[in-house]
């Protein structure tokens, strides 16, 4: 339980640390169309540039020709500065990940309050982008691993 809390307070926290440097920009590159196959099992994920403080996303996922699950995605920039990662999966109410790290590139975000996933990061390595859903204590992991959409 005090795990929990004191991921939680800094967690609410960081949107007053990223105030006191440079806002933290948005990642511009995450922008494109990006797409997994395995077998059977695909994923495809879109990002638009950043403008206006907003990137917004796509994604869906399926096996042959069923799909699986479909969600609306955002990362924007608050009133208060701070970066913030929307998912609304199925086109349900959006819940929010305040962003907790961001490296040349990667980002971080996380809701430790959030049922799952509690934690989500992407970072680009090879010419791919990866991406992984968890706990906030890194248990249960997701992660995938996108290629260029068309390569």
């Amino acid at each position: 339980m005090r795990i929990v809390l004191l991921a939680l307070s800094l967690v609410l926290a960081a949107p007053a640390i990223a105030l006191d440097g440079p806002p933290a920009g948005l990642p511009a590159w995450l922008a494109g169309a990006w797409e997994l196959n395995e077998g059977e099992e695909w994923a495809d994920e879109f990002w638009s540039p950043p403008r206006g403080e907003i990137m917004m996303g796509a994604g869906r996922s399926g096996k042959g020709t069923a799909l699986g699950i479909w969600e609306h995605t955002r990362i924007m920039r608050k009133p208060d500065g701070s970066l913030s990662f929307f998912a609304q999966p199925r086109g349900v109410s959006a819940s929010e990940f305040p962003m907790i790290a961001q490296g040349p590139q990667m980002i971080e975000f996380a809701n430790p309050a959030h049922d799952y996933p509690q934690r989500i990061r992407y970072w680009r390595e090879n010419g791919r982008l990866l991406a992984e859903i968890s706990l906030f204590d890194g248990g249960k992991a997701q992660r995938w691993s996108y290629a260029p959409m068309g390569q």
